[in-house]
Protein backbone atom coordinates (compact mmCIF):
# COMPACT_ATOMS: atom_id res chain seq x y z
CA UNK A 1 0.00 0.00 0.00
CA UNK A 2 1.48 3.33 -1.03
CA UNK A 3 -0.24 5.41 1.63
CA UNK A 4 -2.94 5.13 4.24
CA UNK A 5 -5.50 7.46 5.65
CA UNK A 6 -4.65 8.52 9.21
CA UNK A 7 -8.06 7.56 10.58
CA UNK A 8 -7.06 8.24 14.16
CA UNK A 9 -7.16 12.02 13.67
CA UNK A 10 -10.47 13.71 14.46
CA UNK A 11 -11.44 17.08 12.98
CA UNK A 12 -10.48 18.71 16.27
CA UNK A 13 -7.06 17.06 16.17
CA UNK A 14 -6.56 18.11 12.55
CA UNK A 15 -7.42 21.65 13.62
CA UNK A 16 -4.78 21.52 16.34
CA UNK A 17 -2.23 20.34 13.79
CA UNK A 18 -3.05 23.26 11.47
CA UNK A 19 -2.98 25.76 14.32
CA UNK A 20 0.58 24.80 15.30
CA UNK A 21 2.05 24.83 11.80
CA UNK A 22 3.56 27.94 10.19
CA UNK A 23 0.64 27.90 7.79
CA UNK A 24 -1.94 28.21 10.56
CA UNK A 25 -0.22 30.86 12.67
CA UNK A 26 -2.13 33.78 11.14
CA UNK A 27 -5.47 32.08 10.51
CA UNK A 28 -8.57 32.68 12.62
CA UNK A 29 -10.41 29.87 14.40
CA UNK A 30 -13.28 29.85 11.90
CA UNK A 31 -11.01 29.16 8.93
CA UNK A 32 -8.95 26.61 10.86
CA UNK A 33 -12.14 24.75 11.82
CA UNK A 34 -13.29 24.85 8.19
CA UNK A 35 -10.05 23.39 6.87
CA UNK A 36 -9.97 20.82 9.66
CA UNK A 37 -13.45 19.61 8.73
CA UNK A 38 -12.70 19.37 5.00
CA UNK A 39 -9.11 18.09 5.13
CA UNK A 40 -7.88 14.51 5.15
CA UNK A 41 -4.87 13.28 7.11
CA UNK A 42 -2.76 10.84 5.08
CA UNK A 43 0.42 8.97 6.00
CA UNK A 44 3.15 8.24 3.45
CA UNK A 45 6.08 5.93 3.95
CA UNK A 46 9.56 7.03 2.95
CA UNK A 47 10.15 7.18 -0.82
CA UNK A 48 6.45 6.88 -1.66
CA UNK A 49 4.92 9.31 -4.16
CA UNK A 50 2.40 11.82 -2.85
CA UNK A 51 1.67 12.66 -6.47
CA UNK A 52 3.36 12.18 -9.82
CA UNK A 53 3.73 14.35 -12.88
CA UNK A 54 0.46 14.11 -14.79
CA UNK A 55 -1.73 13.44 -11.75
CA UNK A 56 -4.75 15.73 -11.28
CA UNK A 57 -3.84 19.03 -9.60
CA UNK A 58 -6.84 19.12 -7.28
CA UNK A 59 -5.43 19.46 -3.74
CA UNK A 60 -2.90 21.28 -1.59
CA UNK A 61 -0.92 19.64 1.20
CA UNK A 62 0.38 20.63 4.63
CA UNK A 63 3.31 18.76 6.14
CA UNK A 64 2.32 17.78 9.68
CA UNK A 65 5.23 15.39 10.15
CA UNK A 66 8.27 14.44 8.11
CA UNK A 67 9.74 16.04 4.99
CA UNK A 68 8.70 16.08 1.34
CA UNK A 69 10.91 16.19 -1.75
CA UNK A 70 9.69 18.08 -4.81
CA UNK A 71 11.31 16.99 -8.07
CA UNK A 72 11.02 16.32 -11.76
CA UNK A 73 11.55 12.71 -12.87
CA UNK A 74 12.89 12.04 -16.36
CA UNK A 75 10.72 9.58 -18.21
CA UNK A 76 12.49 6.36 -19.14
CA UNK A 77 15.54 6.85 -16.92
CA UNK A 78 13.91 7.74 -13.56
CA UNK A 79 16.61 10.39 -13.06
CA UNK A 80 15.53 13.14 -10.70
CA UNK A 81 16.02 16.89 -10.73
CA UNK A 82 15.34 17.91 -7.15
CA UNK A 83 13.50 21.22 -6.77
CA UNK A 84 13.43 21.39 -2.98
CA UNK A 85 13.15 19.40 0.24
CA UNK A 86 10.40 20.88 2.40
CA UNK A 87 10.28 20.74 6.22
CA UNK A 88 7.41 20.32 8.67
CA UNK A 89 4.90 23.17 8.45
CA UNK A 90 5.31 23.70 4.71
CA UNK A 91 2.46 24.06 2.26
CA UNK A 92 2.91 22.52 -1.20
CA UNK A 93 0.92 21.52 -4.24
CA UNK A 94 -0.04 25.16 -4.77
CA UNK A 95 -0.09 24.68 -8.54
CA UNK A 96 -3.65 23.41 -7.95
CA UNK A 97 -4.61 27.05 -7.39
CA UNK A 98 -3.67 28.21 -10.87
CA UNK A 99 -3.68 25.02 -12.95
CA UNK A 100 -6.93 23.34 -13.87
CA UNK A 101 -5.10 20.38 -15.37
CA UNK A 102 -2.36 18.11 -14.09
CA UNK A 103 0.77 18.18 -11.95
CA UNK A 104 3.99 19.29 -13.61
CA UNK A 105 6.31 17.81 -10.98
CA UNK A 106 6.40 15.05 -8.38
CA UNK A 107 6.18 15.05 -4.60
CA UNK A 108 7.86 12.20 -2.72
CA UNK A 109 8.05 11.45 1.00
CA UNK A 110 11.70 12.06 1.93
CA UNK A 111 10.99 10.24 5.19
CA UNK A 112 7.89 8.78 6.82
CA UNK A 113 5.45 11.68 6.69
CA UNK A 114 1.96 12.75 7.68
CA UNK A 115 0.16 15.24 5.47
CA UNK A 116 -3.11 17.10 5.58
CA UNK A 117 -4.73 17.20 2.16
CA UNK A 118 -7.02 20.18 1.46
CA UNK A 119 -9.18 20.26 -1.70
CA UNK A 120 -8.14 23.12 -3.99
CA UNK A 121 -11.69 24.48 -4.25
CA UNK A 122 -11.93 24.64 -0.46
CA UNK A 123 -8.60 26.45 -0.25
CA UNK A 124 -9.62 28.92 -2.97
CA UNK A 125 -12.84 29.63 -1.09
CA UNK A 126 -10.83 30.36 2.04
CA UNK A 127 -8.60 32.76 0.11
CA UNK A 128 -11.63 34.63 -1.24
CA UNK A 129 -13.15 35.07 2.22
CA UNK A 130 -10.09 35.54 4.43
CA UNK A 131 -7.53 38.21 3.60
CA UNK A 132 -4.86 36.67 5.83
CA UNK A 133 -4.90 33.44 3.81
CA UNK A 134 -4.84 35.38 0.53
CA UNK A 135 -1.79 37.35 1.73
CA UNK A 136 -0.02 34.24 3.03
CA UNK A 137 -0.53 32.34 -0.22
CA UNK A 138 0.70 35.10 -2.51
CA UNK A 139 3.67 35.75 -0.25
CA UNK A 140 4.53 32.04 -0.48
CA UNK A 141 4.17 32.05 -4.27
CA UNK A 142 6.41 35.11 -4.48
CA UNK A 143 9.07 33.53 -2.28
CA UNK A 144 9.13 30.37 -4.36
CA UNK A 145 9.29 32.33 -7.61
CA UNK A 146 12.22 34.36 -6.25
CA UNK A 147 13.94 31.16 -5.14
CA UNK A 148 13.52 29.65 -8.60
CA UNK A 149 14.94 32.80 -10.23
CA UNK A 150 17.95 32.75 -7.90
CA UNK A 151 18.56 29.12 -8.73
CA UNK A 152 18.46 29.78 -12.48
CA UNK A 153 20.93 32.64 -12.00
CA UNK A 154 23.12 30.44 -9.83
CA UNK A 155 23.24 27.72 -12.48
CA UNK A 156 24.12 30.29 -15.16
CA UNK A 157 26.84 32.16 -13.27
CA UNK A 158 28.39 29.80 -10.72
CA UNK A 159 30.31 26.56 -10.92
CA UNK A 160 29.63 23.36 -9.01
CA UNK A 161 31.81 24.20 -5.95
CA UNK A 162 30.02 27.51 -5.36
CA UNK A 163 26.56 25.97 -5.89
CA UNK A 164 27.43 23.20 -3.45
CA UNK A 165 28.65 25.64 -0.81
CA UNK A 166 25.52 27.77 -1.17
CA UNK A 167 23.33 24.71 -0.76
CA UNK A 168 25.13 23.65 2.42
CA UNK A 169 24.86 27.16 3.84
CA UNK A 170 21.15 27.38 3.00
CA UNK A 171 20.40 23.97 4.52
CA UNK A 172 22.44 24.77 7.62
CA UNK A 173 20.08 27.72 8.17
CA UNK A 174 16.94 25.74 7.38
CA UNK A 175 17.76 22.43 9.07
CA UNK A 176 20.75 23.34 11.23
CA UNK A 177 21.14 22.19 14.83
CA UNK A 178 23.92 23.65 16.98
CA UNK A 179 26.42 20.99 18.03
CA UNK A 180 29.83 20.96 19.61
CA UNK A 181 32.16 21.84 16.78
CA UNK A 182 29.66 23.38 14.41
CA UNK A 183 26.16 23.28 12.94
CA UNK A 184 24.72 19.89 11.98
CA UNK A 185 22.39 19.75 8.97
CA UNK A 186 19.77 17.52 10.58
CA UNK A 187 18.78 15.89 7.32
CA UNK A 188 20.31 12.81 5.69
CA UNK A 189 21.74 14.01 2.38
CA UNK A 190 22.98 11.20 0.13
CA UNK A 191 25.50 12.47 -2.40
CA UNK A 192 23.16 11.60 -5.28
CA UNK A 193 20.49 13.89 -3.78
CA UNK A 194 22.97 16.74 -3.41
CA UNK A 195 24.15 16.19 -6.98
CA UNK A 196 20.58 16.39 -8.25
CA UNK A 197 19.97 19.68 -6.43
CA UNK A 198 23.16 21.41 -7.60
CA UNK A 199 23.14 19.96 -11.11
CA UNK A 200 26.20 17.75 -10.89
CA UNK A 201 27.14 14.07 -10.66
CA UNK A 202 27.39 12.01 -7.50
CA UNK A 203 31.09 11.42 -8.17
CA UNK A 204 31.87 15.13 -8.50
CA UNK A 205 29.94 15.95 -5.33
CA UNK A 206 31.78 13.23 -3.41
CA UNK A 207 35.15 14.55 -4.54
CA UNK A 208 34.29 18.12 -3.60
CA UNK A 209 32.84 17.18 -0.19
CA UNK A 210 35.97 15.17 0.61
CA UNK A 211 38.10 18.21 -0.26
CA UNK A 212 35.99 20.36 2.06
CA UNK A 213 36.37 17.77 4.79
CA UNK A 214 40.15 17.73 4.46
CA UNK A 215 40.14 21.54 4.59
CA UNK A 216 38.22 21.40 7.87
CA UNK A 217 35.13 23.15 6.52
CA UNK A 218 32.77 20.19 7.04
CA UNK A 219 32.66 16.73 8.56
CA UNK A 220 30.37 13.72 8.21
CA UNK A 221 28.32 12.55 11.19
CA UNK A 222 25.94 9.59 10.83
CA UNK A 223 25.14 10.27 7.15
CA UNK A 224 24.66 13.96 7.91
CA UNK A 225 26.92 16.95 7.26
CA UNK A 226 28.42 19.03 10.06
CA UNK A 227 29.36 22.58 9.04
CA UNK A 228 32.48 23.32 11.07
CA UNK A 229 33.50 26.60 9.44
CA UNK A 230 30.48 28.34 7.89
CA UNK A 231 32.57 31.43 7.16
CA UNK A 232 34.40 29.37 4.53
CA UNK A 233 31.21 28.77 2.54
CA UNK A 234 29.99 30.99 -0.30
CA UNK A 235 27.47 33.62 0.75
CA UNK A 236 23.98 32.40 -0.21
Amino acid sequence: MLHRRACDLSAEERGNVIRHLDFGAGLDDILIARFAARSTAVDFRRRRFVYREGDPADSLYLIARGRIKLCRVEQGTAREAVIDILPVGSLFGESALYTAGSRENCAIAYENSRLLRIPAQEFQGGMAEHRELYDYTFRLLGQRLSSAERRVTDFALNGIPTRLEKLLLEYSKRYGVSKTGGVLIDLPLPHREIASIVGSTRESVTVRLNVMRREGTIDFVDRKILIKRPEMLAVA
